[in-house]
């Protein structure tokens, strides 16, 4: 099979958009392709999309290209917009753009959401454009119908409110990367703790986490896409703790946190039927194709066991420091099992 493509985060586009632009308003024209050093020392080009300049501003734009990683802002159209300013680096959130909401987060409440790694980039872009000139720009980021795709990522849950947030922290995409999902699973438990939240929902998806929610009537906020990222989850929260986790999911999913696996996707952890047949003391399962076939034959105990020896497991991996309940739903949403604290 053929390697896989990388790409280029937000926050390497909007830092070459920006270097383009700063060039531009200082009167060397906009570099096009423009280079720019990512924080490992790679120097890719980037191709501008469109360009527009004013009197005391200019503006350039890059198509974001994530190479075959399935990224959501694959495609989206990165703008920076650098005027004169008084007072160094000021940056601004423009169209499509976040702004920070709620505490937990690395940038304080209010600010534009440009994460730390692509501001220094963005001032360090800047820089190899100046010159001599005195660092003084605004710089205002924008994305093109940021706002929308803003709504298929974590950042309403983070108090990201209007837009993307611009990421990254090496500038690079890795295809299929498991980091960026862990890493919102991370700032989703930093922002809960800022807020002094007890108890986090961790789902697996979305039909369990909406059973869970249900039952405690907590806020979306409270709740962890945690996907099959298990291990991502409970080794941050031991170091980062919780009073509370309602770990909730599929029989399936359950079933293979309940035999130790700490990733949870079908094509790095497998159901072991002969487990089941063993916890339910019928020998038949060890033919099912499913755990929820498994279910069928065995009932409720074999969903009680599996719930139990799932919370034993997450318990042991927090090592105490989190209480944990394991909750089991079916493909419905009906609840299968639940350990309770």
């Amino acid at each position: 099979m053929a390697d896989l493509r990388r790409g280029w985060t937000t926050g390497s586009c909007a830092a070459a958009a920006a270097k383009s632009a700063c060039a531009a308003l200082l009167g060397q024209g906009f570099l096009n392709p423009v280079s720019i050093t990512l924080p490992r020392g790679e120097t890719p080009a980037f191709k501008l999309h469109t360009t527009e300049q004013g009197q005391g501003w200019a503006k350039a734009c890059i198509i974001k290209d994530a190479g075959d990683d399935p990224d959501v802002t694959h495609g989206a159209v990165i703008c920076a917009k650098i005027s004169h300013g008084n007072s160094g680096l000021r940056f601004l959130a423009g169209e499509g753009v976040g702004t920070v909401t709620k505490p937990g987060l690395p940038l304080a409440i209010g600010e534009p959401a440009i994460n730390p790694v692509p501001r220094l980039m963005i001032d360090a872009a800047i820089a190899d454009v100046l010159e001599g000139h005195a660092p003084d720009f605004d710089v205002e980021i924008s994305v093109l119908n940021g706002a929308a795709l803003a709504a298929k990522t974590w950042n309403p849950r983070l108090g990201i409110i209007g837009g993307l947030s611009i990421l990254g922290t090496t500038g690079i995409v890795r295809p299929f990367s498991c980091s960026a999902w862990i890493a919102s699973i991370h700032r989703g438990v930093d922002v809960a703790r800022a807020l002094g939240r007890p108890h986090l929902i961790a789902a697996t998806g979305a039909t369990s986490e909406a059973t869970a929610r249900a039952l405690y009537g907590l806020p979306e906020a409270d709740c962890l896409d945690m996907g099959d990222f298990v291990g991502g989850t409970l080794k941050y929260l031991r170091r980062h703790p919780v009073e509370r986790l309602t770990i909730a999911g599929g029989i399936g999913k359950i079933s293979k946190l309940a035999q130790g696996a700490m990733d949870l996707h079908s094509g790095r952890s497998q159901v072991d039927f002969a487990n089941l047949a063993e916890m339910a003391g019928v020998s038949a399962i060890r033919q099912a194709n499913t755990a929820l076939e498994a279910y069928g034959m065995a009932g409720p105990p074999l969903a009680g066991a599996i719930a139990a020896r799932a919370k034993t497991v997450a318990s042991d991996t927090v090592r105490g420091m989190v209480k944990i309940e394991v909750i089991v739903i079916d493909r419905a949403g009906a609840v299968l099992a639940q350990t309770g604290f």
